[in-house]
C-alpha cells in the first residue's frame, strides 16, 4: 500500500479507480486506439496504455451480482429501476400517458417440495414456525413440527424439517424448467384474456397488447419465484390506450386462470410441474402502498441477487470438485448434489444441470421484459456512454472530430482482472465503497 501511495503514477491510478466507480474486480486491458483522417491518412490522435500505471487500462467488470462487485451491481440495479419505472410512468422514450394503462404486480411462486423452517407474522406478531399438535414422526423418525419463533436472520430459515423427506430432485428440476413455465404462462394469459372478451388471440392483437417486465427471486429454500409487472396497452404498444373493456379486473382474472392452468413436464422422468398455490396479484397505482416507485425498486433489488441467500456459491462448480469441501450450507450442498446426479443422466442433458449447479438448476435470465414494455438496458448504457464522451470532449480530455471523416483503429488485449488486497483498501478509501467481510459465514 505504501509503495502504491508513493508511486509517481498514483494520481493517474486513483483516477482510473474513480472512473470504475470502485469496481472490486476491474478488467485490465492493454492496447491502443488511433484516429486517422480518412482523406489524408494523417494521424489525428492516439491513446496507448503505455502511459498508464503498470501499462494497463482498468475498466469496470459490469457484473450484475452484488456478491461479486457491489459497485457495478448498483449501476445494474439503477438501470433496471429506470427500465421498470419508465414502463409505469413514462420517460426514456415511453409516453407519460402509459401511467393510465391498467397494470398489475404479480408474484408467481413455486410449489412445495417439503416442510421447511419459515418466519410467519400476523398483525406484526411473529408466529410459531410449524406448531402441530400430536404430529406423528415422518418415515425417518423426525417429528415435522417446530414451535420456534424464528428471527429474520435465523440460519435455519428455508431448511427442511426433515432433509431426507425433502424433494431435492423436484426442487432443482422446477428451477430448470421455470423459464418454460413462465413462457407458457404468458401464452395462456393472452388466450384467457382474449376469451374473457369474446375474441380470438389473433383478433385480440388488433385491440390490445400485453407487456411485461419480470425478475426471478430465490427463496431461502432454494427455489425461484417470479415478480412481474403486467400492463395492458393498445395495439401499437404504450403509445396507444387500451380499449375501455380492457380492465385491470379482467387482467387479474386471466392471471388467476393462466397460473392455475399451465404445466410443463420433464418427460424422461414423467414429472409434471406447475406454479404454487400462493399467487399474489395487485393493481399498481400512482398513490397508495403499491406505487410505481415501490414496484420498480422492489424488482430492481432482486435483479442484482442470485442464490447467495440459500448459502451456495457465486461461481460455477466443476464436476470434479469435492462437494463435501465446498463452503456452503448443508441444504445447498444437497441441492447441488441433486444437480450433479440428475445432470449426469443423458436424457436430462438439455437441462444443463451440472453447468448451472451453483444456481441450483436455474438457467434463465434473471430480468426479462417484452419488447414493447419500455426502453432497454442497452439504450440506457449507450446514453450513459454518450454523456461521458460529451463531457470528455467539453472538458478537453478528448479531441472533437467529425465522425464521418475519421477512421478509428483499436487493438485491445486482456491483461488480467482484479485488485490486490492493498489496492482494494485504497480503492475503498478513494471511492467509499465498503469492502466485503473477510472470512465468516459463507452466506
Amino acid at each position: 500500500m505504501i509503495s502504491r501511495l508513493h508511486d509517481p503514477d498514483f494520481n493517474r491510478w486513483a483516477c482510473q479507480i474513480k472512473r470504475t466507480g470502485g469496481c472490486r474486480q476491474p478488467i485490465h486491458l492493454r492496447g491502443k486506439v488511433e484516429h486517422y483522417d480518412q482523406l489524408t491518412g494523417d494521424l489525428l490522435h492516439r491513446y496507448s496504455t503505455n502511459i498508464e500505471p503498470n501499462g494497463v487500462l482498468r475498466v469496470s467488470c459490469k457484473t450484475r451480482r452484488a456478491s461479486r462487485c457491489p459497485a457495478c451491481a448498483e449501476v445494474y440495479r439503477a438501470d433496471t429501476y429506470q427500465l421498470v419505472r419508465a414502463g409505469l410512468v413514462g420517460g426514456k422514450g415511453v409516453p407519460e400517458t402509459v401511467n393510465t394503462h391498467p397494470c398489475l404486480f404479480v408474484t408467481l411462486t413455486a410449489p412445495s417440495f417439503g416442510v421447511v423452517h419459515a418466519r410467519r407474522e400476523k398483525n406484526g406478531k411473529v408466529l410459531p414456525c410449524h406448531a402441530r399438535r400430536d404430529a406423528s414422526p415422518c418415515p425417518h423418525g423426525r417429528v415435522l413440527s417446530c414451535t420456534d419463533r424464528h428471527s429474520a436472520d435465523d440460519p435455519r430459515l428455508g431448511e427442511p424439517l426433515c432433509p431426507d423427506c425433502y424433494d431435492y430432485d423436484g426442487s432443482v428440476l422446477f428451477n430448470a424448467i421455470s423459464p418454460e413455465l413462465w413462457r407458457r404462462f404468458t401464452l395462456a394469459l393472452r388466450r384467457r384474456f382474449a376469451r374473457l372478451n369474446g375474441l380470438t388471440v389473433k383478433a385480440l392483437r388488433e385491440h390490445v397488447s400485453i407487456a411485461f417486465a419480470k425478475v426471478a427471486e430465490y427463496q431461502r429454500r432454494g427455489v425461484v419465484h417470479f415478480h412481474a409487472v403486467i400492463r395492458l396497452d393498445g395495439p401499437d404498444g404504450p403509445n396507444t390506450l387500451p380499449p375501455a373493456w380492457a380492465t385491470a379486473d379482467a387482467l387479474a382474472q386471466a392471471v388467476q386462470h393462466a397460473a392455475a392452468a399451465v404445466t410443463t413436464e420433464v418427460k424422461p422422468l414423467c414429472r409434471t410441474f406447475r406454479w404454487g398455490t400462493q399467487l399474489d396479484s395487485r393493481q399498481i397505482t400512482m398513490d397508495g402502498d403499491l406505487t410505481d416507485q415501490a414496484v420498480a425498486a422492489y424488482i430492481a433489488k432482486y435483479a442484482t441477487k442470485a442464490a447467495e441467500c440459500v448459502g451456495t456459491l457465486d461461481r460455477r462448480i466443476q464436476p470434479l470438485d469435492d462437494l463435501n469441501a465446498l463452503p456452503v450450507r448443508e441444504h445447498a450442498r444437497r441441492l447441488i448434489a441433486a444437480c450433479m446426479r440428475l445432470g449426469s443422466q443423458p436424457d436430462l442433458a438439455e437441462l444443463r444441470l451440472i453447468h448451472w449447479a451453483h444456481m441450483l438448476g436455474f438457467r434463465g435470465h434473471f430480468s426479462t421484459k417484452s419488447r414493447r414494455y419500455s426502453t432497454t438496458l442497452g439504450a440506457l448504457r449507450a446514453a450513459r456512454e454518450e454523456h461521458m464522451r460529451t463531457e470528455e470532449i467539453t472538458t478537453g480530455r478528448f479531441p472533437l472530430f467529425e465522425e464521418d471523416t475519421v477512421l478509428v483503429i483499436a487493438h485491445w488485449e486482456y491483461a488480467g482482472q482484479g485488485l490486490s488486497l492493498s489496492e482494494q483498501l485504497l480503492a475503498a478509501a478513494i471511492t467509499g465503497v465498503r469492502l466485503p467481510q473477510i472470512g465468516g459465514d459463507p452466506q
